[in-house]
């Protein structure tokens, strides 16, 4: 009976070190995203890349319901808890990150001597980079473009080396020359929230909502002005077709109501929804203000970044490593998800691979995701600040005001502050 009994004893005491060790060999690392079809995608191809080289590694996705709103009301109700149920990667919008890094930072992990972050866009490095520190890992672009159809362009007597490296006044010339010509619309926006045009034009110049510090910037902002006044121009010259929502918007150069779309790389997709015009459409950079020291051609809508979390493990070196293999170190992951997703890269490197060198016949052969690419280095980095949403609705709403001639310009940027000063209790 002893030596059964010993034996049973001996029988569990291995059981339950065989399956400690197996829980010592398989690590996790768990990931909040929300787009099944996009950032869910890459990350999952991202997974599957480490995993080939580490298959003791569980990477899971938890997020059900899949929405970005059910991402960030988890993310909210961990942070407010001590950093509760948090997991070890979350994704974050750019526009958003600030507001989460400032009320909870010590909740989020420095990587700034982790990662060699010279290989990534700078203006994608200071959207992470708070006090010094650099906290995410950059994901995709919002790099902007102008699509166009190349057959209206050039009926109106144009090129495509006229649609280059110009500025939004040149843009109305050609507007109301093409308008002439085929009566076409130059371009078009969301007639109740223009909010994606004069960001893309403040970001052009260096500028936004708030300074470096963080400090609110709309009443005396002579870019945000110069956007007011240009947008305003654009629609007393009737180059605009507003259209009622982003939806509508996006499409209409599928159906050929308008000649242009100022928008993301992301368009790319929605472009060429329509096959009827294979060929016959191009993209270039965007236009620049006229008048506005620091003004380029290049600029920014939308992205996001991967965040570690300080959840509790301590031992961070397994998530390290895989954003260090993969998102800092492998640039046939991001052809892949560029071909498969559209997911643009702010990872320098990944310009030379063959995906970003192919050409597209949709666009003419026009190798789009290369040009896209390039123009990325360039853009000018910018704090995007704490307050996006609030200043995004009162900016908004200021433009309109000024749009129908309600207030001056130099008043509607007034109000604007106003608004955002009441809503985060400044006053």
């Amino acid at each position: 009976m002893k030596k059964l009994l010993a034996v049973v004893l001996s029988m569990l005491m291995l059981c339950s070190m065989i399956s400690f060790a197996a829980a010592e060999e398989t690590q996790t690392i768990t990931i909040w995203a929300w787009d099944e079809n996009f950032n869910i995608a890459a990350m999952k191809k991202a997974a599957e890349i480490y995993q080939g080289l580490n298959p003791d590694v569980k990477v899971n996705f938890d997020i059900v319901p899949n929405s970005k709103e059910d991402v960030y009301k988890k993310l909210q109700t961990g942070l407010a808890s001590g950093g509760k149920n948090l997991p070890d990667i979350v994704l974050i919008e750019d526009y958003s990150i600030y507001q989460y890094v400032n009320a909870y930072g010590k909740y989020f992990y420095p990587l700034n001597d982790k990662l060699d972050y010279s290989k990534f866009a700078p203006y994608k490095v200071a959207v992470m980079t708070f006090d010094g520190v650099v906290y995410g890992v950059p994901f995709d672009a919002g790099t902007v473009g102008t699509f166009y159809r190349l057959d209206l362009v050039e009926k109106a007597g144009f090129t495509a080396e006229d649609m280059m490296n110009i500025t939004w006044d040149r843009f109305i010339e050609i507007g109301q020359a093409v308008e002439k010509a085929t009566g076409v619309k130059m371009t078009v926006a969301n007639g109740t929230n223009y909010s994606s045009l004069f960001r893309t034009m403040m970001q052009s110049a260096g500028s936004w909502y708030c300074d470096a510090e963080g400090n609110i910037t709309i009443a005396e902002n002579a870019v945000l002005k110069t956007a007011f006044e240009t947008i305003k121009r654009m629609r007393d010259a009737g180059i605009i077709n507003e259209c009622p929502d982003d939806s509508t918007m996006a499409g209409s150069i599928n159906d050929g109501t308008t000649a242009t779309v100022v928008n993301a790389a992301w368009r790319v997709s929605t472009v060429k929804a329509e096959p009827a015009q294979e060929g016959l459409c191009r993209v270039a950079n965007c236009p620049s203000l006229t008048g506005v020291e620091g003004a380029t051609n290049y600029s920014n809508t939308g992205g996001s970044s991967w965040y570690v979390l300080n959840n509790g493990v301590e031992n961070k070196d397994l998530v390290v490593d895989f954003l260090q293999q993969i998102y800092c170190g492998n640039p046939d992951f991001y052809s892949s998800i560029l071909v498969n997703q559209g997911a643009l890269a702010t990872y320098l490197p990944a310009q030379e691979s063959e995906a970003y060198e192919t050409e597209d016949a949709f666009f003419g052969g026009q190798k789009v995701f290369g040009d896209f690419a390039a123009w990325t280095g360039n853009i000018p980095g910018v704090n995007y600040g704490y307050f996006v949403p609030e200043a995004n609705t009162a900016v908004n709403t200021a433009l309109y005001n000024y749009l129908q001639g309600a207030i001056s310009v130099e008043d509607a940027l007034k109000q604007a502050e106003e608004q955002v000063r009441n809503q985060l209790g400044l006053y």
